[in-house]
């Protein structure tokens, strides 16, 4: 499993019955995790003394019930800075177990010796980008929310990145790909993260599983001669890192390289577990 474990601003304290226990910079917040199936003694004071809870319906969906959290908040990795906010389904604007992935990305982008054009699709607030920027590439950004790519920009220049070679996108992922191809653009190296369901802007559904195949291979289109690297993540439940490292082989075995994929991953401080996080697969060059 690869593991984010360099975090110094965030941590998953504990996790229970279906929660998960985390410290995001200052404040601790309680919020559902459907891999955690077993049961334990709640010992850990933050479970009585968090800031905030989101609570899961029966129903589908679920609200926040809030005790003592600002509307938004800063947490840092590495020299990256990220603002934060809950907001509906669960989420703050950030998946910490990315950090793992951003890590190798910029540390191939460093050791290319070369400039490197990176292309990151479904690119959410930014974690991927700004660190392939930081690392010197140039990156497009692209998503289909607006509110997405704003919250991006803002995390670019809480970063510092406020100047670098970023172009921002509001745009269908799909759309935007076919495009490029057209206009005959290339890129070193790709970075997808795409839901497991959605709709596009005319109303065509999204289905991870019956749509990644068709898009990576649209996607290889789009790569330079010597591509650096091409990652996939995936949330999508019963979607084995094996099935990623498949495709990556099947559509990138013309440049060589090597492909390798696996679980990503978050350490539990309170008994030292490793909380599964979704798969991913890499292709990279040499």
């Amino acid at each position: 499993m690869w593991l984010s474990d360099n975090w110094k601003d965030y941590e998953v304290i504990d996790c229970s019955a279906g929660e998960k226990l985390e410290r995001w910079g200052d404040y601790i917040l309680v919020r559902p995790d459907p891999q955690v199936i077993w049961k334990t003694e709640k010992t850990e004071k933050g479970w009585r003394q968090k800031n905030a809870h989101y609570h899961r319906s029966a129903k589908g969906g679920g609200e926040w019930e809030f005790f003592d959290l600002p509307k938004q908040w800063n947490i840092h990795y590495r020299n990256l800075t990220f603002q934060l906010k809950p907001f509906s389904f669960k989420h703050t604007g950030l998946f910490p177990e990315q950090a793992v992935n951003w890590d190798w990305c910029a540390d191939k982008i460093k050791k290319a010796g070369r400039p490197v054009k990176v292309l990151n699709l479904f690119a959410y607030t930014g974690g991927a980008t700004l660190s392939a920027a930081a690392a010197g590439a140039s990156v497009t950004h692209v998503d289909a929310s607006k509110g997405m790519v704003t919250w991006a920009k803002e995390n670019a220049a809480a970063s510092g990145l406020k100047e670098a070679p970023i172009r921002w996108l509001v745009d269908d992922c799909v759309k935007f790909v076919e495009r490029e191809i057209r206009r005959e653009n290339h890129y070193d190296a790709i970075i997808m993260d795409p839901p497991s369901y959605g709709r596009g802007p005319k109303g065509e559904i999204w289905k991870m599983e019956e749509s990644i195949h068709s898009f990576l291979k649209l996607c290889t289109r789009l790569l330079s001669d010597q591509p650096l690297f091409v990652l996939i993540n995936s949330y999508t439940t019963g979607l084995q890192p094996a099935v990623l490292a498949y495709l990556l082989e099947m559509e990138l075995k013309k440049f060589g390289g090597k492909v390798t994929a696996d679980e990503v991953g978050l350490p539990v401080v309170s008994n030292g577990l490793i909380l599964p996080c979704g798969a991913c697969g890499r292709f990279e060059l040499g």
